[in-house]
Order: C-alpha cells, then sequence, then structure tokens
C-alpha cells in the first residue's frame, strides 16, 4: 500500500513527453515498467554491488534505453574503471538476435504481399543484432546486394517509456539539487529524447546517408553505404551491403597491407572535416559504425548526427586553436564568445581566466600525446558551468563525438594528439589572403569604434560638466563585494544598541532602587526589580550571541 501510494505520488503528474499518445506513456505503464526495473536488478543483486559482467548483462536484461546508455559509459574511463569500460565495449558489438519468423513479420507488416516480390532472397542469419535493430543481408529483385535493418518490434515503447520515467525522476531530483553542483538533468533527458526520435527514425537515417555522400564525395578516403530511399520506412532501413573489416581489427588491416597510423590520421582530419567545415558530424564513432573496404573508411551506422551553426563551427574552431596554442586569454574569450548565455555580473573574470590557466599548465606539462582530449573538454564544460557560462547544447554533442572517436582512434595512432592533428586542420584550412582581409575589416571596424567612442565620451563630458557647475549632478552606486563587511558592521552596531540599552536599563534602575516607590519586592521597587531582570537577560543573550559566533 504505501508501496503504491509512493509511485503514484512520484508518477502521478507532469507533462509527457509524448503529448499525441503515440507511446502510451501513463502513469500505470510507468509504474508497470519500474516494477521490471526493480525485478531485474533484485535479479542481478544490485544490493551487493556490480562486477563488470553482472553490470553490463545487467544493462543488457533493462532494455535498449539502459545498452545505449552502456554503450556510452564505455568510452568514458574518467567515470569508470577500465575494466568496467572494457566489458561494456562488448554491447558495441551485439545482442541477443531476435528469431527470423519474427523479423519477416515485422516486413510483412511493413511491405505486405510486395515484400516477396521486393527481396529475392533474405539471409536468416542477421549480420548484426544490436538492442534497437537487427541487420540481415538480402538480394533485392534487380540483383543488387542489400543490407536490410529491421527494428525490433515494439523496441520504440519501450524506450520511449524508459526515457519518459528518466525525465520524471530528473525533475524531481532537480528539486533537491543545487545549479552549481551538477548539469541539469532535465536537459540531459530532452536531448536523450531527442537522440532517441532521430535514431529510431530510420527515414532520418537514410536522408543523413544521403547528406553524409554528398559532403564527403569528393573525399577519396571517406564513404558510407548507397541509401534505397524507396524501401526505406521509419522502421526499417535497405542499404549497399557493405563487406569489409572493422576498424578495431588491427591484426586483419595489417594483414590486408594498411597503416593502421594513416587510417586513424585519416579518420580525425576527415572528423574535423565534418565539424569545422560542413557543420555535420557523426555523433557516435564508435569502432561498430566504421568498416575498411577498397582502401576507403566507410560508416556504416548513420543514425546518431550533430550539426552546428556557422557561428559554433567557428566557436568550436577558436576553442580548439586556443588549447592548441596554450593561450588561457585566447581561450576565456572563445568559450564567452561561444556562451548562449552568461552572467556577467556573476563572473569573476580573474578567478576565471586563472582557472583555465591552471587548467591549461596542467594539460601543457604532459606530453601531447598523452592529453586526454575527452578529459579536457569535461574539465572546461566543468569550468564555464561553474563560472555562470551556459554554453549551446552543440558543444555537448560535440564533445561526446570527440570523446567517443578518442576512444576509437587512439589505439592507431597511439603517440599522436587528438589537439595537434585537429589544430593542423585548422591550420591548413586558413587562406592566408582571407585571414588578411579578415584582419584588415576587424581592425577597420575596431578603428571606427574607437573614434565614435571617442566622440561621445567627449560629448558626454562635457554635458557631466556642464550639470556638475549647475549642482544637478546624481551619483547612483553600488558597491560589489560590500555585503560582508556592511553585514559585520550591522551586527557591531546592534550589539553596540543592544549595550547601550542594558546599561540603560542598570542605571535607571539603580536611581529608581533609592527612592521610596511603592510597591516594592525583595527590598526594591517592583520597576526597579523589572529593570534589572531585563538587564540581566539582554546581557546574558549577548554574551552567549558572542559565544556562538566566535565558536
Amino acid at each position: 500500500m504505501a508501496e503504491n501510494t509512493f509511485l503514484k505520488y512520484f508518477f502521478g503528474s507532469g507533462a509527457t513527453l509524448d503529448p499525441e499518445g503515440q507511446f502510451d506513456l501513463t502513469r500505470k505503464t510507468r509504474i508497470r515498467r519500474l516494477r521490471e526495473f526493480y525485478t531485474i536488478m533484485q535479479k542481478h543483486h544490485f544490493t551487493k554491488g556490480f562486477t563488470p559482467e553482472s553490470f553490463r548483462s545487467m544493462l543488457e536484461n533493462l532494455g535498449p534505453s539502459f545498452v545505449k546508455i552502456g554503450q556510452t559509459l564505455s568510452t568514458r574511463s574518467e567515470i569508470l574503471p577500465k575494466a568496467y569500460c572494457d566489458e561494456l565495449k562488448k554491447l558495441q558489438a551485439s545482442s541477443d538476435p531476435l528469431p527470423f519468423d519474427e523479423m519477416l513479420a515485422a516486413m510483412d507488416d511493413i511491405y505486405g504481399a510486395q515484400r516477396t516480390q521486393l527481396f529475392a532472397e533474405i539471409d536468416p542469419t542477421p549480420l548484426g543484432s544490436a538492442s534497437l535493430a537487427q541487420v540481415h543481408k538480402a538480394r533485392l529483385a534487380d540483383g543488387s546486394v542489400v543490407a536490410v535493418k529491421i527494428q525490433r518490434p515494439g523496441v520504440r515503447a519501450t524506450m520511449a517509456q524508459d526515457i519518459d520515467i528518466m525525465r520524471i525522476v530528473a525533475r524531481q531530483a532537480s528539486r533537491v539539487m543545487k545549479d552549481d553542483q551538477m548539469l541539469d538533468v532535465r536537459d540531459v533527458v530532452e536531448e536523450l529524447w531527442a537522440t532517441f526520435l532521430e535514431e529510431t527514425d530510420f527515414k532520418r537515417e537514410a536522408a543523413n546517408l544521403q547528406e553524409f555522400a554528398l559532403l564527403n564525395k569528393d573525399v577519396n578516403y571517406i564513404a558510407c553505404p548507397k541509401v534505397y530511399p524507396e524501401l526505406c520506412r521509419e522502421n526499417i532501413l535497405v542499404m549497399e551491403y557493405v563487406d569489409g573489416i572493422p576498424i578495431n581489427n588491427f591484426d586483419k588491416l595489417r594483414a590486408a597491407g594498411y597503416d593502421l597510423e594513416e587510417i586513424g590520421k585519416k579518420i580525425l582530419d576527415n572528423y574535423a572535416t565534418q565539424v569545422l567545415d560542413h557543420g555535420f558530424f557523426h555523433a557516435d564513432p564508435h569502432p561498430g559504425n566504421m568498416l575498411v573496404r577498397d582502401g576507403k573508411i566507410v560508416y556504416i551506422d548513420l543514425g546518431m548526427m550533430g550539426r552546428l551553426s556557422a557561428r559554433d563551427r567557428a566557436g568550436f574552431g577558436a576553442i580548439i586553436n586556443a588549447v592548441g596554442m596554450q593561450s588561457s586569454s585566447e581561450l576565456k574569450d572563445a568559450l564567452l564568445a561561444f556562451a548562449i548565455q552568461r552572467d556577467n555580473g556573476a563572473i569573476d573574470h580573474t578567478r576565471f581566466l586563472a582557472d583555465l590557466d591552471l587548467l591549461l599548465k596542467d594539460y601543457g606539462s604532459c606530453d601531447v600525446s598523452e592529453i586526454d582530449v575527452g578529459q579536457l573538454l569535461t574539465d572546461i564544460l566543468n569550468l564555464t558551468r561553474q563560472c555562470k557560462v551556459t554554453l549551446p547544447p552543440s558543444i555537448t554533442s560535440v564533445s561526446r563525438g570527440i570523446v567517443t572517436l578518442e576512444g576509437t582512434v587512439m589505439p592507431l595512432i597511439p603517440n599522436e594528439s587528438m589537439v595537434s592533428i585537429i589544430n593542423a586542420h585548422i591550420q591548413r584550412a586558413k587562406d592566408p589572403k582571407s585571414e588578411l582581409v579578415d584582419a584588415m575589416q576587424d581592425l577597420t571596424l575596431a578603428l571606427r569604434g574607437a573614434g565614435k567612442g571617442s566622440l561621445d565620451a567627449a560629448k558626454y563630458a562635457g554635458q557631466a560638466l556642464r550639470m556638475l557647475t549647475r549642482g544637478q549632478v546624481k551619483v547612483n552606486m553600488e558597491v560589489l563585494g560590500s555585503e560582508a563587511p556592511m553585514s559585520s558592521l550591522a551586527l557591531i552596531v546592534n550589539r553596540l544598541t543592544l549595550g547601550i540599552i542594558i546599561a540603560g536599563l542598570f542605571i535607571g534602575s539603580s536611581m529608581v532602587a533609592l527612592s521610596s516607590m511603592e510597591p516594592r519586592w525583595l527590598g526594591v521597587p517592583v520597576l526597579s526589580f523589572f529593570g534589572y531582570l531585563g538587564a540581566f537577560i539582554l546581557s546574558v543573550w549577548v554574551v552567549s550571541d558572542i559565544l556562538r559566533k566566535r565558536r
């Protein structure tokens, strides 16, 4: 009874992520799903702690939403120990496949009787089985060999329920969390929901494949599968079958004559192009999403893509450039220019600059090949959050992508630095002539602003002097940082006032005690008695307050 009352209170209110009722997100379904969570966690004896294997197994049993969380955690060595990260990397590879009959039934629900006309043959053994979808090799009626990515039946509804529960938990938790202690977890859940909508709509992935191919058509070492948009639906994707070597199968790559270091550098350089030039980049570049075929690095899963505006691309490039230059002042300017919201009055600019300087010194003392870019970006984000500087959501997406990519390519290029490679790309992309033109334009604008400011200053100075000679000047002054001294001064004045009152009561009562005033009590007038009593009580209170404050 108590459990039901708590669950109804906890899940009984709040806006839903699904106002149209597409996923049946109700209080009843939330409570049922939460009980499933508890049963699964009990099965894995969560109160006794987790081994890496049991933690991975529990995430798999909890469902696709938690598998995605586990995949993200597998690249975050600063959050989990290495043994856990290594175990969670197995989530990138596969999940238990569903029976082939169920996948055929799902295709029949999509294509109906046309399925046998469109597909001449479908391999019953899946090429891969992930938490969200299963991939089968097939042959179209025209003979083309394709990969068919079929969404697991019911997976969208389950993931929607999980994220809906997370949203309610985040809303409740945000009531007791301070903003300066951690990220607004509600924003994190909203981002997770947006990612879910994009990743579970395979028509979007088909569009991503077409756009990615167009943007990289002139890059001879990057490719993606050809897509068949006429066969794609919201829950099925048909694309070219790619038979390649996984990016993390180093032995096969070496046996095929590939240079691992060259592959790693090319992946990084192209990723810098995606982020800084195209503004359309892979947001989840883990090893399971890349193959090598015919001398090309092929991205086979483009379900999660990020976008950056021109302003954001320039801002992120300035941040990376400042890190490469080890310039705290440049990094501070880049972060403030990149921010979408900042409280200038609340920012301690001197401390902000000093903290950035210490941060860069810590990383500058390391060899460039040893810099953990993921941790560096995390530290920068934490520092800006503490200083009331709000960066756009795109920076989180880019940071997550770079953290994932770092875990993917660092084994290929252990003696290289991501910062140096990305910085080299930035330097190559710069045109000296255009830089000179931009510098001249900036100088012209600065001189124009300085000249206008000087004229305005002379004008306002004249007005101020004229008002001063007429006695019309009023000063509205706010002393920042004066709250603590003023509070101490107010405390001193209050105690001094109480001391004067106590002295007045004592002296006044003593004068009355010498008189013959009636009635009397204990040999003194009643008025004098209460005066002494009041002075005594106030004296005890003042002394105890002083001792308490001193402790």
